[in-house]
């Protein structure tokens, strides 16, 4: 038997510790101070994104072979989760570079890999990712956008709806319906760019939370793209964008770790100054309850995304399928209603000061509640569950 001290099962590598310490520094250092600001002005945090950018942290999942860091799933998880710690609207940048140039690392050809994941690698580009639409939301197979062959181009027209970072992303990774009459076999998946003619976008959303990060409409307008950016085969599309979805679940679940340790970290520190009663709130026995429920969800929820993680980083090296698409969900929506959860929690301890928008807390529950909702609500996500029970 192995000693005590190199049981690995269920740590993270020393490589992994040594991430996230570098990534927490930079990101105290470097996005934290403009947190407040960017969800205040609700304006794109830049200064974070030069900062992840200058430190090759902005699209950490980009194989070394286009010129990217080459990270592991479980890597690019915790550059996620140590950016939301301090900011969340910041954090889907790598999040976002990731969901959107998945599909092409899946599904793309050599030329389109080589084409797009190098200019992202570099941070000249982000990358964003179009499902959603008006009317086509939780049931993504119901959409209406439409590309048509024409010769050796792609016509597309239609509207994407809440496509996070539009406006900012360079490239965008599209599924349209190329027959409509095969419905989810009926879709196929595109790379557009900004700059193709008929492109535009629709005013900011005005939201609740994720504030620094822009939300926006998608409109594509007889824009002609080369027959040689479709991702993969016509009619994979929509299997490539649910086989994306299994993988970046997980970095919604970072996201939502991020938020929650971000709020109980404050929240432990605000009990221990706080004095009521002659001593610190954090000595009663109430507020202590509270404060180790908050931690134990944290903690659970942490080692499902973390096995999650690692089960996505396998399947991506050629391994076997592993549940991959239970466990994703699971480590989504369990993370995202902890986070919820605990971000409140922590607003209560703070009583009318974490109310008010001088501490960070109320800024943090509002960012939450958005993990719940995206990439598939935590509804969706329990029949995603139900139907991919692990054997």
């Amino acid at each position: 038997m192995a000693g005590t001290a190199d049981f690995d099962l269920y740590r993270p590598s020393e490589e992994h510790d040594m991430l996230r310490e570098s990534v927490r520094s930079l990101a105290e250092a470097k996005i934290a101070p403009f947190a407040a600001a960017v969800d205040e002005e609700a304006r794109f945090p830049q200064e974070a994104l030069d900062a992840l950018v200058a430190n090759d942290l902005h699209a950490v999942h980009v194989p070394e072979a286009y010129g990217g860091a080459g990270a592991d799933a479980l890597a690019t998880v915790i550059v996620i989760e140590e950016v939301a710690r301090v900011c969340c609207s910041s954090s889907l940048i790598p999040a976002v570079n990731k969901l959107g140039s998945l599909p092409v690392i899946l599904s793309g050809s050599e030329e389109l890999k080589k084409k797009y994941l190098g200019p992202l690698a570099k941070g000249d580009a982000m990358f964003s990712y179009c499902l959603s639409e008006p009317d086509a939301g939780s049931d993504a197979a119901g959409m209406k956008t439409k590309a048509v062959r024409d010769g050796d181009y792609w016509v597309l027209n239609g509207v994407k709806r809440w496509i996070t970072n539009a406006g900012v992303s360079e490239y965008y990774t599209v599924m349209a319906v190329t027959d409509p009459e095969k419905r989810s076999k009926g879709i196929s998946a595109f790379v557009v760019e900004k700059g193709d003619e008929g492109v535009s976008f629709g005013a900011p959303e005005k939201k609740l939370g994720i504030k620094g990060s822009p939300t926006r409409e998608v409109y594509l307008d007889n824009v002609r793209i080369p027959a040689d950016r479709m991702i993969g085969a016509e009619g994979t599309g929509f299997a490539t964008a649910m086989k994306t979805l299994d993988h970046t679940r997980i970095t919604i679940a970072a996201q939502a770790l991020g938020v929650a340790q971000g709020a109980l970290d404050y929240a432990k520190g605000y009990v221990q100054e706080r004095k009521q009663f002659g001593k610190p709130i954090g000595d009663f026995q109430g507020v202590q309850f509270m404060l180790a429920d908050m931690a134990m969800k944290l903690e659970a929820a942490r080692q499902l995304t973390y096995a999650a993680a690692a089960k996505s980083e396998r399947i991506s090296a050629g391994g076997k399928d592993e549940d991959l698409t239970f466990f994703g969900a699971a480590a989504k929506c369990y993370a995202s209603d902890a986070a919820m959860e605990i971000t409140t929690d922590a607003v209560q301890l703070l009583g009318g000061y974490g109310y008010t928008r001088d501490y960070p807390l109320e800024r943090m529950m509002r960012d939450a509640k958005i993990t719940q909702i995206y990439e598939g609500t935590n509804q969706v996500q329990r029949i995603v569950m139900a139907r991919n029970l692990p054997q």
